[in-house]
């Protein structure tokens, strides 16, 4: 935040839903068809006398993010024309939505949501040299519109907001909501205001002018350029110059934005019901009751996040098991039946060795999900919690247990994994070291602690690793004290 001036941010963020077919036909909604025109035909290539049918599906999905936020459901609502002419829109307007939204208010990671629409997507432009050329394969996709209030004001809380949007239509199956590939798009709407001191600490004055910013393909690009503009703004205003209400993109490159038009007002679409679209009459369906969506809702990614930190996670693991639900799903299983210390144990391993073989494909979403791989790696928590393992000695236990459906115990013993804690053979081993190395039993005696370190290194090489160190290091304390 610059010194003397408070940004104030609002989202508009559209989202592909996945749906089987495209918002007003029957043509497959898939965007990512490599084959250029494929997925066309004359509904939503908007040839004359063609009509568009509202497809239930892409309703549904927007009426269950609504019930997730908490938001008002229209109890009946229609569709707009939205006019405006660009190459990438065949029918020279968009069918979208605007005085009466499906989902209106709510709220997602503390902020508040002032609408949630539904709308057809446009095609796609490619320019190749001197050449411009539309696939019309995404023309029509169903695409989900939600816009904030502009209550942000960082570009963190941008940021956050946008990643946990991401997670909730993950959870909710409502979309994939890649932002490489275009399936989520952000827009910021960006002012900066003096901050009003009267009351001893910042708070918002009259709101400045607002600058769009399009282009942002990811969540850093959307904190960079929120806080890029931010300080555009706030050193033009100090030089006494005029902020210009405008649309501006996001160069990567350069790490800037950059002007690309004057920016539109509603009145500029000339906003008009769409008429060859009947008025839905929501609350008439049963299916579509905030009882029957509400069964439908499973653990959202807050509520998820919440329940991991009660059990005194780390944070940064509770965010990787709600993020990654394939490792969540597989540490819900595995915790069960473990005491406090293990399965605090359990979510160390899962989030570090597990997620990096995750990561790196050598453990498949296949091997997390079944039943047996749970109850192995409990076990495998078990012997590590009760010292039966050392810590190397469970990773190398778990790189096993990947090649094999053996006991995870019978693998560490064939493999000479298990650490000896007999303290018999323990006491054994340690004086013979101490026989061996009487100069440095000396030095430890007369007080040079760095030797019984030395000792310890001899009794696990004696040992081949196997002795417990904790034992080990007992038992020469023992003997030399």
């Amino acid at each position: 935040m610059s010194e003397g001036y408070i940004p104030t941010i609002g989202l508009e963020i559209h989202a592909e839903l996945n749906t089987r077919t495209k918002m007003f036909c029957g043509c497959k909604n898939d965007p990512d068809e490599p084959r250029p025109n494929t997925n066309i035909c004359p509904v939503c290539m908007a040839h004359p006398g063609t009509l568009p049918v509202i497809n239930k599906e892409a309703v549904h999905k927007i009426l269950l993010v609504g019930e997730a936020l908490g938001a008002r459901l229209a109890d009946r609502t229609y569709f707009d024309r939205k006019n405006y002419f660009y190459p990438d829109i065949p029918k020279g307007y968009q069918i979208s939505q605007y005085k009466d939204p499906l989902v209106s208010g709510g709220s997602l990671a503390g902020v508040d949501i002032t609408r949630v629409h539904l709308e057809e997507d446009t095609a796609r432009s490619q320019h190749i040299g001197k050449k411009s050329l539309i696939d019309f394969n995404r023309a029509g996709v169903p695409l989900m519109e939600l816009v904030t209030e502009p209550c942000i004001h960082t570009a963190e809380v941008a940021g956050a907001f946008a990643r946990e949007l991401q997670l909730l239509l993950w959870y909710l199956g409502a979309g994939e909501a890649n932002m490489e590939k275009g399936e989520m798009r952000v827009e910021a709407n960006i002012s900066v205001s003096r901050s009003d001191l009267k009351s001893g600490s910042p708070k918002v004055g009259p709101l400045g002018t607002k600058v769009e910013v399009k282009n942002l393909n990811s969540f850093r690009s959307v904190e960079r350029a929120i806080a890029y503009e931010v300080k555009r703004q706030s050193a033009a205003l100090e030089k006494g110059e005029k902020i210009v209400q405008e649309t501006r993109g996001w160069d990567e490159g350069k790490q800037a934005t950059y002007p690309m038009r004057k920016k539109e007002s509603s009145h500029d679409y000339r906003y008009f019901p769409e008429p060859d679209l009947p008025e839905l009459a929501i609350s008439e369906l049963p299916e579509f009751s905030r009882e029957a969506l509400r069964r439908e809702l499973p653990l959202l990614p807050a509520a998820r996040r919440a329940a991991y930190l009660e059990l005194d996670l780390k944070k940064a693991d509770a965010d990787l098991f709600v993020r990654e639900a394939h490792l969540g799903d597989f540490f819900d299983r595995v915790r069960q039946e473990l005491s406090a210390d293990e399965m605090k144990l359990a979510a160390n391993y899962i989030a570090s060795d597990v997620a990096g073989k995750y990561a790196a494909r050598t453990l498949t979403d296949e091997w997390l999900a079944a039943a047996g791989n749970a109850r192995r790696f409990q076990k495998l928590m078990r012997m590590t919690a009760s010292a039966a393992l050392s810590s190397r000695g469970a990773k190398d236990t778990l790189d096993l247990m990947l090649a094999s459906e053996d006991d995870p115990e019978a693998l560490a013993k064939e493999r000479g994994l298990l650490q000896e804690s007999d303290t018999g053979r323990i006491e054994e081993v340690v004086r013979s070291i101490a026989g061996k190395h009487p100069n440095v039993v000396s030095e430890y005696r007369a007080g040079k602690t760095a030797a019984l370190q030395f000792l310890i290194g001899q009794g696990m090489k004696e040992t081949k690793g196997s002795a417990n160190p904790a034992l080990l290091k007992s038992a020469f304390e023992k003997l030399l004290n």
